[in-house]
Parts: C-alpha cells; structure tokens; sequence
C-alpha cells in the first residue's frame, strides 16, 4: 500500500516572531502633528485606527508569536492573539533593542504609523533562506520595518532616531554587520495630515481611511 503524501507546508510551524511597537492613542500624546488641523482628540482616534489597521495585518500573517510592545496600556483596538510586552525606559534605539531582545528567532518590527501595510506586504520577509535581515524604508527617512534572522540588540542602539537620515544610518549598520539584507517597499508613515491624506487613499478600505474621510469632512485638508 503506498503510503500518504504529505506536503512542507503542513509540517513546518512559523518561525518568526511579529513585533509591533506602538503608544497608547492618548490625546495630547499622539500624532501630535496632526493637530492643527485636527483635534488633539480626533488625532488619538486617527492614531487608534492605524494601530487596528496594523495590527489586523499582523493577526493575519502566520508567526510563531505576536507581540505588541507598548508604551501605556491595551485598549479595545487589541485584537486577540497578541502578548504585550511594556517599553522599556530609555531612547527609541534601547526600546526597539529591548524588543529584539525578547526574541530567541528571527523577529520583523513595524510601528503604528503605516496603517496602509497588509499581509501581502509583511510575506516575503518572513523567509529567511536568502537574507539575514529586512528592510523597509519610509518616504520622512526613517524605516517602517526591520527584520533579523539572529535578532542582535547591539545593531540598533545608538542608531539616531527621528531624524531624516535614521533609515540610512540603520541601513548602514545592517550592512556594516555583513548581513543579506532584503528590501521590502517604501511606505509612507503618518505624521502629518498631508501624510494622513495619501495613506488614507492608498489603503482605502481600512478603518484608518474611514475615519480619515469622516473628519477630513468637517475641516480643510489640503493635498
């Protein structure tokens, strides 16, 4: 009698572990730019619909963990199936270090700003047979994904954070590292309104985009 068949893809369990790091969407604490021209309260709820938006992604893209890794406390935007982890203190490079740090394999980090991302965009940078780390640059300089096959804190810290060159200046380090580094697409993040404007028509179906056209109704937003 011969025997069943069996294919790969059922015998072999996801192996990279999804980290988003994210804030509480607390008004006066979030998407500050945003405000004028909208309310520090219409920004947290922008940034809320971003989270939902990123993290709705994330739940759909097989990983062996989800983790979101937050400054502040979960809020009804939590889907299930995450595990939260608190920020730690310090600069932005020590609290993505401290993220990578968590993981024992290959890890990918996306923040809350690129509420536009969809699992067709975060599958290719879950293998890892071709390249030791993925990177996603945004269009303000900076990088909306990183991914390590050996998740190594020392590679981010020290890195400047929030400035135009931060995207390059991680880059650098990846490629200083000697690692295969494999490119995922520019996206652009939200922290203006005119940011708001172009990610919301790029992903239109999302809860970001439905709110987005919900107050941009009430006030001027110019292109």
């Amino acid at each position: 009698m011969t025997p069943p068949t069996t294919t790969s893809t059922s015998t072999t369990a996801p192996s990279t572990t999804l980290l988003v790091i994210a804030k509480e969407p607390v008004p006066g604490r979030v998407k500050t730019r945003l405000t004028p021209p909208f309310t520090p309260r219409q920004a947290a709820a922008l940034a809320a619909a971003a989270l939902a938006d990123t993290l709705s992604a994330v739940a759909a893209v097989p990983a062996a963990r989800r983790v979101l890794v937050l400054d502040g406390r979960p809020g009804p935007w939590l889907p299930p199936g995450f595990e939260v982890l608190p920020q730690c203190a310090g600069g932005l490079d020590e609290r993505l270090a401290a993220a990578f740090a968590s993981c024992t394999g290959p890890a990918l980090l996306l923040g809350m700003d690129t509420p536009q991302v969809s699992p067709a965009l975060l599958a290719p940078a879950l293998a890892w047979d071709a390249y030791d780390a993925w990177f996603g640059p945004a269009t303000d300089g900076g990088f909306w994904a990183l991914g390590l096959a050996e998740p190594d804190p020392a590679l981010l810290r020290g890195v400047p954070m929030s400035q135009p060159y931060t995207g390059s200046a991680q880059y650098e380090r990846l490629r200083a590292a000697g690692l295969r580094i494999g490119h995922l697409p520019e996206l652009c993040d939200v922290d203006t309104a005119e940011d708001a404007l172009r990610v919301a028509a790029e992903a239109p179906a999302g809860r970001f985009a439905t709110l987005h056209a919900e107050l941009a109704s009430t006030i001027e937003v110019r292109s």
